[in-house]
């Protein structure tokens, strides 16, 4: 069978996406039964892959499985978690085991399975530019059919009347330590190359764990667990104050839904840019039963007498790191409210530092003349994460988890990637095809509300899914 020409100004397409992280993965499963749309997803790695290095056998996603691709917007999808279970025969299992919070391992399985049976999407195909037409009134996105190591093997491009834009984030290094991990031979990695690297740093006579995230907290625990007692050779540091829990009350997990999402949105930008730096709690803590397995399997560790050699500091600036002339590695500390500073010898470092969103400059370079930006240089984004080109572009361009300055602390939550996806669908098509609900929270934030909230319901009798569809 011969494989058709890609779609050409003649047959655009209506919406492209560009990444197939989890949220674009969402947005694809929600419009694969919108037959009133035809769209297709490009990716440049060869599969579907989320965070290999850090699949570390028991840690959790800290939301619960409903927070899948699908099920806070359509429940009777064919791509839910449940049904992804049901195929594999696992439902009774899973009902026994009574898990809210499955293994992150297990959700990549999961979106692994949606990537492979989901039509439309497009692995091995990096984009490089994205231009608009005014001739033809459309976006060109141009790309490049890569092999699976990289190699580049054809060019194509492929025009569409609407972008989403899901690149994902990218490792955060500090500048401190950027030129240990670059040098070649250096056992300085990412914790996103954890796993990978995982026998490697278990040689080592002593390791440096620096970050107090989630991350930092589950690789620092299994590292304990693997090192022999009383021989732990273990450093934590963190810039925090505390190897602080994450905010997960009931009401404190108000802050990722959508009615405040509304309410951070409707905030001017220095508000907005405060809010943002003051709740890293929210979404940078270290979960409550990681911090109580830390804390258990020290003190395992000090049941003859002895306490492990496990030395965990919070409140550290790492101000310059070097290569000692034997081989090891030398970090000059500084801690925040003592004002004291002190030098830290180790043989190897994991930076648990989080990640950044991936800058959007390469490709949106062509587009640049037409997007509006805050005072920052941020691209402005509107409410239906969208974001403001001048009136000349006819067309759309959304953004996934690239709008955390616009749209606050939720932008990274998988809780809200079903309803950020409802929602572009739903301005995509100016219909409703997935109904949302018009409150979401206890909670009201501020004293003036919106009148009405768009493509929102407000409660009433079910709609049958055939007039869903």
């Amino acid at each position: 069978m011969t494989t058709p020409p890609p779609p050409g100004p003649a047959t655009p397409r209506d919406l492209v996406g560009i990444g197939i992280g989890p949220f674009n993965l969402s947005l694809a499963a929600l419009a694969h039964p919108l037959t009133e749309l035809d769209t297709a997803f490009y990716e440049q790695r060869p599969r579907f892959d989320w965070h290999p290095g850090l699949l570390i056998d028991g840690a959790t996603l800290q939301v619960p499985f409903l927070a899948d691709l699908v099920t806070l917007a359509d429940p009777a999808s064919p791509w839910s978690f449940l049904n992804y279970l049901k195929t594999r025969d696992r439902l009774f299992p899973f009902y026994f085991a009574e898990r809210f919070h499955i293994e992150r391992a297990e959700y990549d399985a999961y979106c692994r399975w949606v990537s492979t049976h989901l039509p439309g999407l497009h692995f091995g195909h990096r984009v490089d530019t994205i231009r608009w037409n005014p001739d033809h009134q459309l976006f060109a996105v141009d790309h490049t059919r890569l092999d699976d190591d990289g190699t580049p093997r054809s060019t194509g491009r492929t025009h569409a009347r609407n972008i989403v834009l899901g690149i994902g984030t990218q490792p955060h290094l500090p500048p401190a330590l950027e030129p240990l991990v670059a040098a070649p031979g250096t056992p300085v990695l990412h914790a996103a190359d954890y796993l990978r690297h995982r026998g490697e740093l278990l040689t080592a006579r002593h390791i440096t764990v620096v970050g107090a995230g989630q991350s930092g907290a589950e690789i620092f625990l299994d590292l304990l667990r693997h090192r022999p007692l009383g021989r732990e050779h273990l450093h934590w540091l963190a810039r925090t104050e505390a190897f602080a829990p994450m905010e997960y009350s009931k009401l404190g997990l108000e802050h990722f839904t959508p009615d405040y999402t509304r309410y951070f949105h409707a905030l001017d930008e220095p508000q907005r840019d405060r809010l943002v730096a003051a709740q890293w709690q929210l979404h940078k803590g270290i979960d409550a039963d990681t911090i109580a397995a830390i804390h258990d399997e020290l003190y395992r560790r000090t049941l003859h007498g002895d306490w492990p050699d496990a030395v965990l500091t919070p409140g550290i600036t790492v101000h310059t790191a070097r290569r000692t002339p034997t081989d090891r590695l030398e970090l000059q500390l500084e801690h925040t409210r003592q004002h004291t500073r002190s030098h830290l010898v180790t043989d190897a470092i994991v930076l648990a530092t989080g990640y950044r969103e991936r800058p959007l400059g390469r490709l949106l370079a062509a587009l640049d003349p037409h997007l509006q930006r805050d005072d920052s240089g941020r691209p402005r984004i509107d409410e239906q994460f969208r974001m403001i080109l001048d009136p000349t572009v006819t067309g759309t361009v959304h953004v996934q988890n690239a709008e955390l300055h616009t749209h606050g602390v939720g932008t990274p939550d998988l809780g809200l990637a079903a309803w950020r996806s409802a929602t572009i669908l739903n301005s995509l098509t100016g219909k409703e095809p997935y109904p949302l609900p018009r409150r979401t929270a206890f909670t009201t934030f501020g004293l003036r509300q919106p009148d009405t909230v768009p493509h929102a319901r407000r409660p009433s009798t079910p709609t049958p899914l055939t007039e869903r569809r």
